[in-house]
């Protein structure tokens, strides 16, 4: 017997359809991170560097203007805390991270930190600054070689600030943008002779390219083996010291020196 078609505009409701839960994407670990509203680079290389198992990131993006200077730069901390809040609300997360080196600097790693406890108090809080130290300081590097895209103006808090952590900046480099959208699509082979031509001195330890903005992750592995030196950037060291704070000590060699400790 052919069964009965219901009648058109009829609707079959299936209601508490039964269901298993598991521990989700993030059992091993869940990254929260704020996103600059102008940044075209830290959430594709996030995704590159953490591609494990167990471990997820999820971000917000922040109010912010493409130009870059002090003022502006400050002005971010109004919006911190509630960005925070909104990532997975109701759920714990494990660490957040603040996608701006430096705003970290202008502001002070202290005031951001507090910012995202008041947000995220259950998280342990870090900026790309705060993980550039913590990757110095585990290849014991004290003299580093700094580039980085901003003009005068800021260059001159982020040596200030880098310096009065106890390093030595004995070179320091910038390639003079204050536009966000420009220092995006500054290119790859740009970065690598930049990182060649200051990291070859002698009285260089290691280099650190400042800025969320500009790529790095998937050349870093090569321009180290090349230069001889330890590198890092704000999103290679961000996204190493993020799993580190999370307990993920995976051994990632294809990411250069840094993901190896």
């Amino acid at each position: 017997m052919a069964a009965i078609a219901p009648e058109a505009g009829d609707v079959v409701e299936i209601e508490e359809i039964p269901f298993e839960t598991d521990a989700g994407l993030a059992a091993r670990a869940r990254i929260g991170m704020i996103v600059l509203a102008s940044d075209h680079t830290v959430e594709h290389e996030f995704r590159r560097l953490i591609d494990l198992p167990g471990v997820s990131v999820y971000a917000a993006r922040i109010p912010n203007s493409p130009t870059v200077n002090p003022d502006t730069l400050a002005a971010m901390e109004q919006h911190m805390t509630a960005c925070a809040a909104v990532i997975l609300p109701g759920e714990r997360l494990d660490v957040v991270a603040y996608g701006c080196t430096s705003a970290s600097m202008v502001l002070g790693e202290e005031t951001v930190f507090a910012r995202l406890r008041d947000g995220r108090p259950e998280a342990k809080p870090t900026t790309p600054i705060t993980a550039a130290f913590a990757a110095f300081d585990a290849f014991d590097a004290e003299r580093i070689a700094v580039i980085t895209p901003y003009s005068r103006e800021v260059n001159q808090r982020v040596g200030a600030y880098i310096t009065g952590h106890g390093y030595q900046v004995p070179v320091f480099g910038s390639f003079n943008s204050d536009d966000d959208n420009v220092v995006g699509r500054i290119s790859p082979q740009s970065i690598r002779r930049a990182i060649l031509r200051l990291g070859r001195r002698d009285d260089v330890d290691m280099v650190f390219l400042s800025c969320t903005s500009l790529r790095l992750a998937e050349d870093v592995a090569r321009i180290e083996a090349e230069l001889g030196k330890p590198v890092t950037s704000s999103n290679h060291a961000l996204a190493w010291h993020c799993l580190r704070l999370a307990g993920i000590g995976d051994v990632l060699p294809q990411f250069g020196r840094l993901y190896t400790i």
